[in-house]
């Protein structure tokens, strides 16, 4: 070790005269120093073992002594014993077998005793060193397979580039769960180097350094030259299968060279629907992805349980450009997943890093942010995040509609009145038409719930400014008095007017005309239904009681269902 053992006894009993008396501690080093590894920047780590009930706390106490950083943790034997006996239980599942978990058992079995090396020695009795290094050598190996795999699907959708990446992840885990095997199963990759001159075996350890500096060449053109061109794709492959080469060698099995093997999946709790053009896709019930024209080609052409190079040829066909780069979105962000045949769901994940899943991108900007025929995109090829959760996203769609229908539903009954000289009612129901529609534009931005009537001027300050004409044209009409069929008529005008601003602000230009046929009715039902199926899915309040109706009509009026 870099520091000699009367330097640690004294670092340690600095340390121990900083913590409160009374208990009596067996004290052991732990880390890259206990390794045999380390450097002057490196923290001292002492665990302290004692015989207590209590659950002693995980997080450590950092002291600086004689300018040395230390850190101190405290484990009870009933801890230590649990935390070994967890790891031999999950050895037969190495993708479920935490790796933090791993990590602290690893340290106690490699661990330099200090003190009190009786109570240290029967704890690491509990689980053999010999079968830590098979279990650590498994869970790296299952690590290096998971990452190869996804290299490969990655490289049969052109992504090269992302694709030498996860090679070279898949290059350190092969060669950790080798030399793991040989007994140096310390899990930071840092000490990679030291490790391999010390298993002795150069020929491994020469063939992995020209591996890695052919993933750093490739990584230097892609920056260079930029991404996805032919001549990266074939280093890439050609690097790929060197790697798996290598990895074979090194007794890892079950990733032949057989992109076949993979096969497209349905993700858990991914649903999808479709209002119009727009195709929206919900992860976990949670969150809305609303894609673009191309994006939503291609989630069309998917045919779930097919082999990937399949789905892409099958992508392929739609004409998109680049489909490979769309399916690989869908795998990142957790809509769709990979299976490799016989070797269940393809779950990359690298040490010390976060937890393997989708990723989250950041949320939509964009303003509205829907329209009565779907989510706003920021283009053809996008895979944009709501800013919202689904139920409110849906609750927001639905409202749009349903404002729009009353729209028409008041347009026609004060033109009704205004025929019958009904001034009144002609003010009252223009002010009702005004409302729906304030409400709509909040809708589309998604306001959810909606503020009070009487509230809905006022909070269109929560929008963009752009809409503030619209407001003062809305405060001016809800002021508008009837008193002679020339009112009404400029009333009438007003408010188509101020409807048509509030509709081609929202994209709802294209609404039916609700009321004029029995055709635009039902295009107006249609419409709503739409938007109904996924808000009762998930379980966002309805907007009206009648519309559970319309559910259960699939879209069709009560009568016209039975």
């Amino acid at each position: 070790m870099i520091l000699s053992e009367d330097r640690l006894q004294d670092l340690l009993d600095k340390s121990l005269a900083e913590l409160p008396p009374g208990t009596d501690w067996a004290v052991t080093l732990e880390g890259s120093i206990a390794e045999g590894f380390g450097n002057p920047s490196s923290d001292i780590d002492f665990l302290l073992v004692g015989r207590l009930d209590d659950d002693l706390p995980t997080m450590p106490s950092v002291l600086f002594v004689d300018g040395r950083r230390v850190e101190i943790r405290t484990r009870s034997v009933r801890q230590l014993a649990d935390q070994l006996r967890a790891v031999e239980e999950s050895a037969n599942r190495p993708g479920r077998l935490s790796e933090d978990l791993l990590n602290r058992c690893q340290r106690v079995l490699h661990s330099h005793p200090l003190r009190g090396h009786a109570l240290v020695e029967e704890v690491k009795a509990k689980l053999p060193v010999e079968r830590f290094r098979r279990i650590a050598a498994d869970w790296w190996g299952h690590r290096a397979r998971q990452s190869l795999r996804h290299a490969m699907a990655l490289l049969c959708l052109g992504e090269s580039d992302e694709a030498v990446d996860w090679t070279r992840a898949a290059l350190v885990q092969s060669v950790k769960s080798w030399a793991a095997g040989l007994g140096e199963t310390y899990l930071e990759p840092k000490w990679l180097s030291m490790q391999l001159d010390r298993v002795g075996r150069a020929d491994v350890r020469d063939r992995y350094w020209a591996l890695e500096a052919a993933a750093l060449h490739l990584g230097a053109s892609d920056a260079e030259t930029g991404t996805g061109t032919h001549a990266d794709t074939h280093a890439a492959q050609a690097h790929l299968t060197a790697c798996l080469d290598f990895a074979e060698d090194l007794g890892l099995t079950g990733v032949p060279r057989q992109p076949e093997r993979l096969t497209v999946r349905r993700a858990a709790a991914v649903t999808t629907w479709q209002t119009g053009e727009r195709v929206h896709v919900v992860r976990g019930r949670r969150d809305v992805f609303a894609l673009g024209p191309d994006a939503g080609a291609v989630w069309r052409s998917l045919v779930l349980g097919r082999a990937l190079p399949r789905v892409l040829a099958q992508a392929a066909g739609t004409g998109v450009n680049d489909p490979g780069a769309l399916l690989a979105t869908f795998l990142r962000y957790g809509l769709i997943r990979l299976v490799w045949k016989g070797g269940g769901t393809v779950t990359p994940s690298l040490p010390l890093a976060a937890p393997p899943g989708p990723v989250t991108p950041p949320p939509s900007t964009a303003q509205p942010l829907l329209s009565v025929c779907g989510a706003a995109v920021a283009g053809p090829r996008a895979v944009d995040l709501m800013p919202m959760p689904a139920d409110r996203f849906a609750a927001a769609a639905m409202a749009l509609v349903w404002s729009n229908v009353v729209v028409e539903n008041a347009v026609e009954d004060v033109t009704g009145a205004l025929r019958r000289g009904q001034w009144r009612v002609a003010e009252l129901t223009a002010r009702r038409a005004v409302h729906a529609a304030l409400r709509g534009l909040l809708s589309a931005h998604g306001v959810n719930p909606l503020p009070a009537d009487s509230d809905l001027v006022r909070r269109l300050d929560l929008l963009p400014s752009a809409t503030r004409p619209i407001g003062v044209r809305a405060g001016e009409l809800l002021l508008c008095a009837v008193d002679s069929a020339k009112d009404g008529d400029a009333l009438l005008g007003e408010l188509r007017f101020f409807i048509a601003l509030v509709r081609g602000a929202v994209g709802a230009d294209s609404f039916p005309h609700s009321f004029d046929s029995a055709d635009t009715w039902r295009a107006t039902l249609q419409l709503g239904h739409d938007w109904l199926r996924i808000g009762a899915h998930l379980g966002a309040e309805l907007p009206i009681e009648e519309a559970r109706d319309l559910l259960a009509g699939n879209g069709a009026q009560p009568h016209q269902a039975l």
